[in-house]
């Protein structure tokens, strides 16, 4: 199978911000952070990210759902995640959400969403005070013609990628590579083996200064027949 050769579209608005066009054309903001991110070209802030069915989240670092609250209010969008993460968010006044646990699908519009195991904590300040959220999560999401995407999130290596290839044989795999704060390109190359992937998107690098892998990295390391897409903010797969 093609990547997204089925009408799909996946727009990068940098760092961890993906924009998710269906082929029957839902709309899914994945980890949503746009006016507060650096990266996120102007025409994706406040209404610019337009209409949208869902917002998916991997864990509640400020730099992934900084912006949740108000896109949700504004779109009325439904929030999926984890159940400790999507709970709060109903504390906090997020009327949309649809909480799961790792292991387990859920579907919003046309989508489907398994969350699935990754290395990374997940914490969010409030008032001086750091509220752990649960567990981050990766992503795998069906679109309607059975293509799968996935979405590590945060994230060290781990060996049970290998478990997420077998059970899940994503189509695209969406990696982490700046080092730091998770996996950078030695360690992604090695995701890249367990799972399997010859198509791969590369997140959360360039953002700051402390982000130093790169795709170009990521790229010298693995085999000639794994394709690294690499785009610029605001550009997109399709």
């Amino acid at each position: 199978m093609g990547v997204l050769n089925n009408g799909a579209r996946l727009t990068w608005l940098g760092h961890a911000t993906w924009l998710l066009e269906s082929p029957l054309g839902s709309r899914a903001l994945i980890d949503p952070w746009t006016d507060g991110n650096p990266s996120c070209p102007p025409a994706f802030h406040g209404a610019g990210i337009g209409a949208l069915d869902a917002i998916l989240v991997t864990h509640a670092h400020g730099d992934h759902i900084g912006d949740l609250a108000a896109i949700e209010a504004r779109t009325g969008a439904v929030v999926g995640g984890i159940f400790d993460l999507t709970t709060w968010l109903e504390q906090q006044g997020v009327t949309h959400t649809v909480g799961a646990n790792k292991g387990g699908t859920f579907a919003i519009a046309d989508l489907r969403v398994t969350l699935v195991h990754a290395v990374h904590s997940s914490t969010f300040d409030v008032d001086g005070t750091r509220l752990d959220l649960g567990d981050a999560c990766g992503l795998v999401i069906e679109l309607s013609d059975g293509t799968r995407i996935y979405n590590a999130g945060d994230t060290a290596v781990f060996g049970d990628m290998a478990l997420i290839a077998e059970l899940y044989a994503p189509d695209l795999c969406i990696l982490p590579v700046g080092d730091h704060f998770t996996m950078g390109p030695r360690e992604a190359a090695k995701a890249v083996e367990l799972l399997g992937a010859t198509q791969v998107l590369c997140q959360h690098y360039g953002t700051f200064p402390l982000l130093t892998g790169t795709p170009a990295a990521l790229r010298a390391l693995v085999p000639d027949h794994v394709t690294i897409h690499e785009l610029q903010p605001g550009e997109s797969l399709d």
